[in-house]
């Protein structure tokens, strides 16, 4: 008779296996991530394919033309930022005109605050540009670096989404292969829901940018606010990023708004539109659109996301909720692995389990 493992050599096992897989995953972020990133567009675009393959169009072209279309989408994106971007540098001159006035104003609320004359200011900036300067070579080398890095992404990124739709079922006969003929059921269950829930989590973020690239651009705009659109973009695109992007484009759009503009009450209007937005996202739109999704608790969330980005950078960071959904949906049809799916999830219990 084989005796069991004791239970505290099982959570050794587990968590040693998890230190092991974010290792693999630093160590080869280059190659894993623009593979995991492929294997969630594959998810999204099965549909778009399945309907090629429904009007008899051959099982190659089928694969193409989603990831042509997703290239094409991705493509317009890119063009609308980079004009709103050209738009904003064709008003350098007014910018780089309000920005000195706000440092200026900036200079006399320090000297009247802290003491520290104009001549102060300068000389500290002066001492801390030097050690920016001294440090830049590093800095330079490294986005050298980050640049091949994406360069590698973009080219990978739809080989990898091809090769994946077009060998979907060898993947599933392997996964399935990897257990009982008993287990087939509650596995293929999983694999259903999975692409479910990735499906709704990304097509909705998809939605989300759109409306509210609409909504706060349009409302900036119809206050009059300079480079509302392109605020609107940069919010957008940030509040994919949970908890984190949220409060970064707030600040981002601060910034825009103070770089053309004197007004403190455009400043207030871009907050209270920004606020207005967010909660209609939050409360009415968002909730509406995904409808019930795999439920993760706001403390793993905001670990998660930390994680991702130290582990794989911005990609990691926008890959960490649909990664932690993937792996909830797992361990809750894992009898095994309960207990995680338990302290990824945000069903509290109604009271203590502990007995008194």
């Amino acid at each position: 008779m084989v005796k069991e493992m004791p239970v505290t050599v099982k959570r050794a096992i587990e968590l040693v296996g998890l230190f092991v897989l974010g290792a693999s995953i630093v160590a080869g972020n280059t190659i894993i991530m623009p593979l995991l990133m492929a294997f969630f567009f594959s998810l999204v675009l099965l549909p778009v394919f399945r309907f090629f393959r429904r009007l008899k169009v051959p099982e190659a072209i089928a694969v193409f033309l989603p990831i042509l279309l997703l290239a094409i989408a991705i493509a317009m994106i890119i063009w609308l930022f980079s004009s709103q971007v050209g738009a904003l540098l064709d008003d350098f001159p007014k910018i780089q005109l309000t920005v000195t006035k706000h440092l200026d104003n900036l200079s006399i609320w320090i000297n009247k605050s802290f003491g520290y004359s104009p001549a102060d200011q300068v000389s500290f900036i002066n001492m801390q540009s030097k050690k920016l300067f001294n440090s830049l070579g590093g800095v330079l080398s490294g986005a050298a670096g980050s640049l091949s890095g994406i360069i590698i992404f973009i080219g990978l990124l739809p080989i990898y989404i091809y090769l994946i739709i077009l060998y979907r079922n060898i993947f599933l006969k392997f996964i399935l292969m990897c257990f009982t003929k008993q287990e087939h059921q509650n596995v293929e269950k999983a694999i259903r829901q999975i692409e479910k829930i990735v499906k709704s989590y990304l097509i909705g973020l998809l939605i989300q940018i759109t409306y509210i690239i609409v909504l706060l651009g349009g409302a900036l705009w119809l206050f009059g606010i300079q480079n509302a659109l392109l605020i609107g973009i940069i919010f957008a695109f940030l509040n994919l990023i949970p908890y984190l992007g949220a409060l970064i484009g707030n600040i981002l759009g601060i910034l825009l708004t103070l770089a053309s503009s004197d007004s403190i009450t455009d400043v207030v209007i871009v907050l209270g539109a920004i606020t207005v937005v967010q909660f209609l996202d939050n409360n009415i739109l968002m909730p509406r659109i995904v409808g019930s999704q795999v439920k993760i608790n706001p403390l793993v969330s905001i670990v998660g996301i930390f994680v991702g980005g130290v582990m794989a950078g911005l990609s990691g960071m926008f890959l960490a909720m649909p990664i932690l959904s993937v792996f909830k949906i797992v361990f809750d049809h894992t009898e095994k692995y309960k207990h995680w799916g338990i302290l990824l999830g945000d069903e509290r219990p109604a009271k203590s389990p502990m007995t008194v």
